[in-house]
Formats: structure tokens, sequence, C-alpha cells
């Protein structure tokens, strides 16, 4: 995947990869069996990323390629019935 990011010739992309490699043994201790990271949530995670990147066509700027990645895994509130939604009422 950092060969097909190289040929896209994107700056936010080539430091995302950059960024991926100085991390790669931290993200491989995390995938460790005993810290229970299934192997479905990395594919889930993988293809995530994939799925921004695909979208994130004409981004120039790696902070908000890592924004989006980030706010792509917080939860939808109406979508998961186990956390609270306040209702916001207006004056």
């Amino acid at each position: 995947w950092k060969a097909q990011l190289k040929w896209q010739r994107l700056e936010p992309f080539e430091k995302f990869a950059a960024m991926v490699e100085r991390h790669w043994d931290g993200i491989v201790a995390y995938c460790h069996p005993d810290n229970n990271a299934s192997l479905g949530f990395m594919e889930g995670l993988n293809n995530k990323i994939r799925a921004i990147q695909r979208r994130a066509y004409g981004i120039k700027d790696q902070r908000y390629l890592m924004l989006k990645v980030l706010t792509s895994f917080i939860p939808d509130p109406s979508k998961s019935p186990k956390l609270p939604i306040e209702k916001i009422v207006e004056p």
C-alpha cells in the first residue's frame, strides 16, 4: 500500500505513509494477541482508512486527512442505543 501511495505523488499521503512507518512497531504491538485486537477490527480499520483515501481526492493537508481518519471512529449516538442521547431543546 505504501508503493500505491507513493505512486499517487500526493504529499499528504506520503506523510501518512511515513507516519505509519515511524509508528509501525507500536501498531504491531497493539495488534498482539494479548491485547485482544481482533483481525476483524484491524480489517475494519484498514477498510475505513482506504475509503477515506478514496474520498480524499484533493486533500492537501495531512492534518485534515488524519482528522478525517480519527473522527470516522466516533460513534454515531443515533445508531448506538447504549449511548445516552441528550435532546437539545431550543428556548
